[in-house]
């Protein structure tokens, strides 16, 4: 269930669940790029394959140390306010096998982009980090990082880097990002953990490749259980 109680004094911000993916072939439509389905429709994970090992992707074959320099300087900025990354997002981030391994599945061209901490438009204290956008900026997956410890996936149509920047820039205090019931309905909730979102993000691309080329090939029993949710038949198997 999205945004648990942290056990602060104020009660967290909820927000809306949805998971923006496109289509999966006659399975799932998609009436444009993307489209938004409802989190309780989608097909379940089996959440004890989430370790943070990434086992699902043959695990981790060692660490990029450029990239684990990169990532040190964004612990350390997160480190001055209180907050932390989770353990998966930065094995995943280091790895020398798996970074990029979304960027590389994607059909729509997604690309790895990890922003600093950027301060939550809705709620004091919690920051997002974004990690991975549309190549047209249809959509845009951040962390959203709370002081109590929580931490899961958001996605929005907003990039908050820009838009802080634009603000900062016109030295205005007014403006989109100071309505919070917009800004709330804005950040979708999309996954418990990084792991879970780049799992579905990983199975649903494949997928789409699956389904919609010319001659599909023999699917995987997981993938294969993951498309019978939206056709529990045989007839596509």
């Amino acid at each position: 269930m999205p945004d648990e109680r942290s056990g602060s004094a104020v009660s967290p911000v909820r927000f809306d669940a949805a998971w923006c993916a496109t289509d999966l072939g006659e399975y799932r439509d998609c009436r444009y790029t993307y489209e938004r389905y409802p989190y309780a429709s989608l097909p379940p994970l089996d959440s004890s394959q989430f370790t943070g090992a990434f086992q699902w992707l043959d695990g981790v074959r060692g660490f990029d140390p450029e990239r684990v320099a990169e990532l040190d300087d964004l612990v350390g900025d997160l480190a001055a306010r209180g907050l932390s990354l989770p353990q998966d997002f930065v094995t995943f981030q280091t790895s020398t096998n798996l970074y990029g391994s979304l960027d590389a599945v994607s059909v729509t061209w997604c690309w790895t982009d990890v922003s600093p901490p950027l301060p939550s438009p809705v709620e004091p204290g919690s920051f997002l980090v974004r990690f991975l956008r549309d190549q047209q900026d249809c959509v845009i997956w951040y962390l959203y990082l709370r002081p109590s410890g929580e931490a899961f996936v958001v996605h929005s149509h907003l990039d908050y880097e820009h838009e802080f920047e634009v603000r900062r820039a016109a030295e205005e205090t007014g403006g989109d990002l100071d309505d919070a019931g917009a800004q709330t309905a804005a950040i979708l909730w999309c996954a418990p953990s990084f792991e879970e979102f780049a799992h579905r993000f990983w199975i649903e691309n494949r997928l789409w490749h699956a389904v919609n080329g010319g001659n599909p090939p023999r699917l995987e029993p997981q993938l294969r259980s993951y498309l019978h949710h939206y056709a529990p038949s045989d007839a596509h198997a």
